[in-house]
């Protein structure tokens, strides 16, 4: 039998987790409540993780309230440093880490994305290497950066390593970026609008190896690692940040049987999963075959699951919400097409860049701006397509 048993039961005190447990809250639901935390379960909003470096925040600067804190606001039970180990379906029950087993009515899971590191890292240098998903991973980095200007190799040119490089320029690193992509942000930007955000990059003092892959990582005679690219280009850091994509976290859900894909744990629109007692949401849920790992539909899908699960059955709907980056060195703004364009149409040039992703019919599939042209995000996101309408 489980030791404990809650009415209802949330496994991650991330945004999707909390947000649905203060969006219940609200609408009066006074069921039991218990949220699980792989980590520490303090309430924090992840935008700031790769924020915080620029504005020089301890991590304890982060955290709005500790779990503690967090469990007294939601009126519920918080369990941090707590992995859940098993769900079985069958007697509706959790298997914690520490061998206890938790009973539920209702199990939600909001388990996120974990990085993807495609590589494999000498164990002499994984001292070295960090990856920054939570708060947790934002304690370890700070301390490792130090006190004093550190060497960063970024490795990644996506959304996260683009965002974290910008921030880290601006908390006083220095800073280089490898990927094998030929521009920054290629899946969102076509290629002239993110030359221009690599300009911009080196214009500010940011290095840039793009088009390059890592051959080797070892530690060098002085306390750092060198990196050596596979044009025999060598690099010395201090500290490698791996930004190379994120994947759903959706070991524990598939061994209980449900269904998932790549893309995540696969939901109808209601965010119900294969089985009737069981919802998910956020980064680790595919919703009606989309996966937006992006605030706005994390928000969204919240809210509809807190009015289902409070007795109003509500399909969750994503609207054309663009992609704002935080990269102040180039402001840029992307809503990427669903699916490959028939063209991009461009316009404007240096920074300020429009460019209009077009069906084979002409009409406006998707948009990215940079500079003084993202101010017309709004007028765009008007004439898209709508995400999940």
């Amino acid at each position: 039998m489980p030791s404990s048993h809650a009415e209802l039961v949330i496994v991650g005190t991330g945004m999707a987790g909390v947000g649905l447990a203060r969006a219940l809250r609200r609408k009066g639901d006074t069921r039991t409540l218990h949220l699980i935390s792989a980590d520490s379960g303090d309430d924090y909003t992840k935008p700031l993780l790769s924020t915080g470096f620029a504005k020089r925040l301890p991590p304890e600067k982060l955290a709005q309230r500790n779990a503690t804190a967090l469990a007294e606001s939601l009126d519920a039970r918080v369990l941090p440093h707590t992995p859940v180990r098993q769900i079985d379906v069958a007697n509706r029950s959790l298997r914690l880490e520490d061998g206890q087993a938790l009973g539920y009515d209702r199990l939600v899971l909001a388990t996120g994305a974990e990085p993807r590191v495609p590589m494999a890292i000498p164990d002499p240098v994984k001292a070295h290497c960090f990856t920054v998903n939570d708060l947790d991973d934002y304690r370890r980095f700070h301390h490792a950066l130090g006190t004093t200007p550190a060497r960063v190799a970024v490795i990644g040119a996506g959304l996260v390593g683009c965002e974290f490089a910008n921030d880290l320029h601006a908390g006083g690193h220095d800073v280089t970026i490898i990927a094998p992509d030929a521009t920054p942000l290629s899946r969102l930007l076509p290629a002239p609008l993110g030359r221009a955000l690599g300009e911009a990059f080196v214009d500010a003092g940011i290095h840039l190896a793009l088009g390059r892959t890592i051959q080797t990582m070892a530690l060098d005679d002085a306390p750092g690692v060198t990196l050596t690219l596979d044009n025999d280009d060598a690099l010395n850091v201090d500290v490698i940040l791996m930004a190379t994509g994120l994947t759903p976290r959706t070991e524990l859900a598939e061994a209980a049987g449900l269904t998932v894909s790549a893309s995540g744990i696969l939901v109808d629109r209601q965010l119900r999963t294969s089985h009737p007692d069981i919802d998910a949401l956020g980064d680790v849920a595919c919703v009606d075959g989309v996966n937006a790992m992006y605030v706005q539909p994390l928000q969204a899908s919240a809210q509809a699951l807190a009015a289902t699960l409070s007795g109003t059955p509500t399909a969750v709907r994503f609207g054309a919400w663009p992609v704002i980056v935080k990269t102040p060195l180039l402001p840029v703004v992307a809503y990427p097409p669903v699916q490959p364009p028939e063209r991009w149409r461009i316009e404007g040039e240096g920074g300020d860049m429009t460019a209009i992703a077009e069906d084979r019919d002409e009409r406006l599939i998707g948009f990215a701006l940079t500079g003084s042209c993202v101010k017309r995000k709004v007028e765009l996101s008007r004439a898209a397509p709508t995400l999940l309408g």
